[in-house]
Parts: C-alpha cells; sequence; structure tokens
C-alpha cells in the first residue's frame, strides 16, 4: 500500500457511465477522497458505499469529492450507484492496473483490499488506511478527513 507522503500515480479509468476519468482531473476539484473496494452487491461493500453516501453533507461542507475504484465492469458500477443513489464516481479498473499501482491487492494476487486514501489536490496522500474487513473504520476516516481536510484550491 502506498505510503502517507507519497505522490499519489496518475491513472484514467472508466466510470460507471464508460466516461474516462483521470486522477488530475478529480484533484481539480479538491482534495480527494479515493477508496478501493473488493465488488459491487457484496454485504460488506454495499455498506461502506451507503456509510459514505451518508456521510455526503459533511463531504460536500469539506469540499472533498469521493470516488471508489474495483475491478467490476462500469456496467456493474451503474446499476450498482443506481440501485444505492450513491452520489459519487465508480470507476472501473478491470485489469486491476490502478490497484496494483496503489498497492491494495489482496492477499496473494486475489481479490483488492478495502483501502482508503485522502489525496490533497497536489497529488499528495495525506492519509490512507487499509482495514480490510472492518468497514466501520473506513466511514471514520472519511468523516476524519471530512473534519479535517488538506487544502482544496479554493483555500489556498
Amino acid at each position: 500500500m502506498l505510503a502517507i507522503g507519497a505522490h499519489a500515480p496518475e491513472f484514467t479509468l472508466p466510470d460507471a457511465d464508460g466516461k474516462s476519468v483521470s486522477l488530475k482531473a478529480l484533484l481539480k476539484h479538491g482534495p480527494l477522497v479515493l477508496y478501493f473496494y473488493p465488488a459491487d452487491f457484496t454485504a460488506g461493500c454495499t455498506r461502506e458505499a451507503c456509510q459514505i453516501r451518508d456521510l455526503r453533507p459533511q463531504i460536500e461542507s469539506a469540499g472533498l469529492q469521493v470516488a471508489g475504484v474495483s475491478p467490476q465492469t462500469p456496467e456493474s458500477h451503474r446499476a450498482f450507484r443506481e440501485k444505492y443513489h450513491l452520489p459519487f464516481i465508480l470507476l472501473s479498473d478491470v485489469d486491476r492496473f490502478v490497484i496494483r499501482m496503489y498497492g491494495v491487492r489482496g492477499p496473494f494476487g486475489f481479490g483488492v483490499r478495502r483501502a482508503t486514501f485522502l489525496i490533497s489536490p497536489a497529488g499528495q496522500i495525506v492519509n490512507a488506511v487499509a482495514a480490510d474487513l472492518r468497514i466501520g473504520v473506513h466511514a471514520r476516516f472519511v468523516r476524519q478527513a471530512a473534519a479535517e481536510p488538506p487544502c482544496s484550491p479554493e483555500r489556498r
């Protein structure tokens, strides 16, 4: 897993609508909570996504952006987003290229670790957590990030 203080690797992935989205484009709007999760529609991943969804007022007032990354297709992400009314971007990493870049492959190279990064507008990893099965840890991480966000472009 990438260390705090490291530069977040640039990437471009398709979103739930098949549009290409880059890290650079996401960071233009302010600090980013980038979270990796194993799969759409699983109990744990659904709970995590809904917890982040329910933090939307705090996230928006802090000027944070949110994007989730998993290896499912854009079509799966679109169905997941629509079913649970997720107000953030879901990115499709079918080849697991970004998952490898961020060091969040699962044990023995299988699956994806549940990991969350807070990335500053300059592309620096300000904070990170990998708690795998402890889903509540990620919601607390996002809540804390919203309480103390790194500088957004408007606040510089």
